[in-house]
């Protein structure tokens, strides 16, 4: 930092759980740990440690009835919350947004870096996926959701030059940052602890899926395979759509519930392979599988094509490969992946795996984020672009 002792303030969507998020966000609270941290919701005991400890504000979003469990009803109100953050003490903020949070107002004096997981995926270009006819049945409460969404594209894209440098954590929200907002950003992949995962010395008969149960996840897929092919496909996960998942599933699939620390890794070292059928902006899940020794059967898409070393069906598996891809959203296509991986699986190497997750390391995503933000920070007190 060129000036000395800058007071900093972090700022988070919401605090809710552990996700990839709050992967990312931890990891800044290491670097910066005498910080504030500004969050619209805060729900205590559901976060690490070194989070918990960090002194949190939040907005009036935490007061609004049945907040806890119902937050995301009060999406129209996010906007209105995170600008009413009083931000003006600080020299550097930095955020971690996936909705709301880099639309925080900022001072003149302030440089504003943002760390973006993604523009809003459910008014942009999935907004089809989470409120399309398939999803909501009534036509007024779709005729309303529009309406709420036209409001907040516009907030979105109006706010997106608050922000003075925007990083991100992959090529393929890169690409929709300078669709969406007409911004460059720089690719920064978030954080695995991949130094906790090794391969394991056993593997099962089951493929595995590590998941929150949301519609473009397309975990339907996977499920569908598995219930047309007949192999065992375990499911680690919650979400809106576990009824429906349950409803298509066959006998050799089985719903776990979410899964975490030494139980989840010994579900990522024993299982076959993972499957990844959704387009995600990075998806730490396909890493962690990897850091097993694992291989990735995923939808050649998204953050996927950075994170695995893939090949398709027909193509001969190099020493280095780390996965199969398959090119099409559909069930046909899973099970082609699935059927073509059953016939090299010899040619993974979980050794080459487990070297490739760990390019995607914590103390490799810190030393990146340190630098960017310094230097940032550096550019804007100097003045220069």
């Amino acid at each position: 930092m060129t000036q000395a002792n800058p007071k900093i303030a972090l700022v988070h969507d919401w605090l809710t759980g552990m996700r990839g998020g709050e992967k990312v966000l931890e990891a800044m609270c290491e670097i910066w740990p005498d910080a504030d941290l500004y969050t619209l919701l805060h729900i205590p005991g559901k976060l690490s440690p070194t989070i918990e400890k960090m002194k949190i504000h939040t907005s009036f979003i935490q007061k609004l009835p049945f907040a806890a469990a119902k937050y995301r009803n009060y999406l129209p109100l996010f906007p209105t919350a995170v600008e009413g953050f009083d931000l003006r003490q600080y020299d550097l903020v930095v955020s971690t947004s996936h909705c709301v949070a880099k639309g925080v107002i900022t001072a003149p004096h302030t440089c504003h870096v943002s760390y973006l997981h993604t523009p809003m995926r459910y008014v942009w270009d999935l907004y089809e996926d989470y409120f399309g006819p398939g999803r909501i049945r009534s036509g007024l409460k779709r005729a309303l959701i529009r309406m709420f969404a036209g409001y907040l594209r516009l907030w979105d894209a109006a706010s997106a030059n608050r922000v003075d440098a925007y990083c991100c954590n992959s090529a393929f929200v890169a690409k929709r940052i300078a669709k969406y907002y007409r911004r460059e950003a720089t690719v920064i992949n978030p954080p695995v602890d991949v130094h906790r995962y090794e391969p394991g010395d056993k593997v099962g008969d089951y493929y595995l899926i590590v998941s929150a149960m949301a519609p473009y996840k397309r975990l339907d897929l996977a499920v569908r395979a598995a219930a047309r092919k007949g192999f065992k496909l375990k499911v680690v996960g919650i979400g809106e759509d576990m009824k429906t998942l349950e409803a298509m599933a066959g006998p050799t699939v089985e719903f776990l519930g979410w899964r975490s620390g030494d139980e989840l890794t010994e579900l990522y070292r024993g299982c076959r392979a993972f499957l990844f059928p959704g387009q995600e902006d990075f998806g730490i899940t396909p890493v962690e599988a990897q850091a097993c020794g694992r291989p990735v059967i995923a939808y050649a898409s998204g953050g996927a094509l950075e994170t695995v070393k893939g090949v398709f069906a027909g193509q001969n598996v190099p020493k280095d490969a780390t996965g199969v891809f398959f090119g099409e959203q559909s069930v046909e296509s899973v099970i082609e992946a699935v059927e073509f991986y059953e016939a090299s699986e010899n040619s993974f190497s979980p050794s080459v795996l487990h070297d490739h997750a760990k390019s995607f390391g914590k103390e490799v995503f810190k030393a990146k984020i340190k630098d960017f933000v310094d230097i940032e920070f550096a550019k804007y007190n100097s003045g220069s672009d």
